[in-house]
């Protein structure tokens, strides 16, 4: 009789990956990575504009949390990872819109709120997919369902006056009897300044308290603020019928912002105020928007039932913020997130040893 031990089948050492598949696994795995925290959880952004000084400045780096409000479902998922609207350093389209989905938002931590500083994509910019229209920051003022009014520059909510933002800024115009050393607006923390009359006016956009110091000084002639009063009329103001709603940017309302399975009325005086929305925002096919009703699909509408929530933006720096006054209401599958954190701040008009901002880093967000 023959015995036949068992004995362990000789395998063949694992192979050893090229150089060029290990670099190529490890840039994948990065990219994926970085894809899904940037969609999930945190996004960096910079500040471009001055349409939010003092709050945040030209030059601010941000952390931009998708977690608070929960993150959106990509609505163009045809697009180059780690890209918004063209590939780096290119105008090349970083997407193609042959496939678009609807939008849905995960659970987040919470809802917008009045007063949260968010990042959304700009509304009115039609030659984009929605998710991937330039982001935009502003101060969340009135959310869904709040009745807004704003008289003589000062906002009121649901018919109660709002505490202004602490660096709120609005635009002076300041005279002086010689010009002034770039130096002195800078010692007084005034950075958006505009030459007007000559070489002795400036157009400046600061606090009121800084208006009043500055009226201190013997060698400025004039400083007055530059607001609009009730009953001036600005057709460039929202809803831009003038006719109607003689409106101003100091000066608006009231009018309820839009929520969620809110129903409306249809007749001439609500369609300025809602067109924008049936025909833009709510998904609707076929709309023609007249003076007096709106056709969907043919069907002459009485009433309309909005199909998500909106917001009304507007930036701390009041009279320099290009905001809701100009476009109107911020849909809710616009939103991307709320600012949180300033990482880094570099000042634009510095040399290199004076360039960041110390005191600006890792400062939170109000």
């Amino acid at each position: 009789m023959s015995t036949r031990f068992w004995t362990k089948k000789e395998s063949k050492p694992k192979q050893r990956k090229g150089f060029l598949r290990e670099w190529g696994d490890a840039i994948l795995f990065a990219v994926v990575a970085a894809t899904l925290i940037r969609w999930a959880t945190f996004e960096a952004y910079t500040i471009p504009t001055p349409s939010m000084e003092k709050s945040l400045l030209v030059g601010d780096y941000l952390f931009v949390s998708k977690l608070h409000y929960g993150p959106r479902t990509p609505m163009t998922p045809l697009q180059v990872p780690l890209t918004h609207q063209t590939i780096w350093g290119t105008d090349i389209p970083s997407y193609s819109s042959a496939i678009q989905l609807n939008s849905h938002r995960l659970p987040g931590f919470t809802s917008v709120k009045n007063n949260d500083v968010v990042v959304f994509n700009y509304p009115p910019e039609e030659q984009h997919p929605a998710d991937l229209r330039t982001n935009y920051i502003k101060r969340c003022i009135a959310i869904a369902g709040d009745k807004i009014e704003m008289r003589n520059m000062q906002v009121y909510i649901n018919g109660k006056l709002q505490p202004e933002p602490a660096q709120t800024q609005y635009s002076y115009l300041l005279l002086s009897q010689n010009p002034i050393n770039p130096k002195f607006f800078k010692d007084h923390n005034i950075t958006d300044i505009y030459p007007t009359y000559g070489v002795q006016g400036y157009q400046i956009n600061t606090s009121a308290e800084t208006a009043k110091k500055l009226a201190t000084y013997d060698f400025i002639q004039r400083i007055q603020l530059q607001s609009d009063t009730a009953g001036m009329v600005d057709a460039k103001v929202f809803p831009f019928k003038p006719s109607m709603y003689p409106y101003n940017k100091d000066n608006f309302g009231p009018f309820v912002v839009p929520k969620e399975g809110m129903t409306v009325q249809i007749n001439a005086q609500t369609i300025p105020l809602y067109e924008m929305i049936i025909r833009r925002y709510e998904g609707n096919k076929n709309v023609i928007v007249n003076s007096d009703n709106i056709l969907i699909d043919g069907k002459d509408i009485k009433t309309y039932t909005f199909k998500q929530n909106y917001y009304w933006m507007m930036g701390d720096n009041r009279h320099d913020s290009l905001d809701s006054r100009y476009w109107g209401f911020v849909p809710e599958d616009h939103v991307v997130g709320k600012a949180v954190l300033v990482w880094m701040s570099a000042d634009p008009n510095e040399g290199l040893l004076n360039k960041i901002r110390w005191s600006r880093i890792f400062m939170g967000i109000e």
